[in-house]
């Protein structure tokens, strides 16, 4: 909700909509302010009942009221997960791992507030669909509903990298 796109009025928006749909993961409340410059990537252990899916993250500050406002995002279809010019679809059920950019930023997260993180499989009409299947998301006519797992165990250990600047 929010962000780059030329439908919706750009803006911090209240992501608790978007939140309540996705896989969260919500810090402690911060003790004190912490500063995160630079690159952000999300690594994903994930596995799919589709041969083609997509894996988005975003990033929010949640503030004490319970406003949870987006920071940045990323996305990763998993057909392009080694290469951007030479797709290949995914084994259903088989665990991949993922990268996904989330660019860069410069925020300070402030004593009081929670740092977010949500893994999607969608984020429209921020980027185009995907139909979870081989055909091309924009001329494709048959979308499946892909069942997509997380894992974040010893072995398949997800997570984020915060480029947290000491203070």
């Amino acid at each position: 909700i929010g962000g780059n796109t030329l439908f919706i009025p750009n803006g911090p928006r209240d992501n608790r909509k978007a939140d309540e749909r996705s896989l969260t993961y919500t810090s402690e409340v911060l003790s004190e302010d912490m500063e995160v410059t630079g690159p952000i990537k999300a690594v994903l252990y994930g596995m799919s009942s589709a041969v083609d899916t997509d894996w988005t993250v975003s990033i929010t500050d949640v503030h004490p009221d319970g406003r949870s406002i987006l920071i940045v995002d990323g996305i990763q279809r998993a057909r392009y997960r080694d290469s951007r010019t030479d797709p290949s679809l995914i084994e259903p059920d088989r665990i991949y791992r993922y990268e996904v950019d989330l660019w860069a930023t410069s925020n300070v997260f402030k004593a009081g507030h929670r740092i977010r993180v949500n893994v999607h499989s969608s984020n429209f009409p921020r980027w185009s669909r995907n139909l979870n299947t081989a055909e091309s998301p924009e001329s494709g006519a048959r979308p499946v509903v892909a069942l997509n797992t997380v894992f974040h165990d010893e072995l398949r250990p997800s997570h984020v990298v915060l480029p947290v600047i000491p203070r």
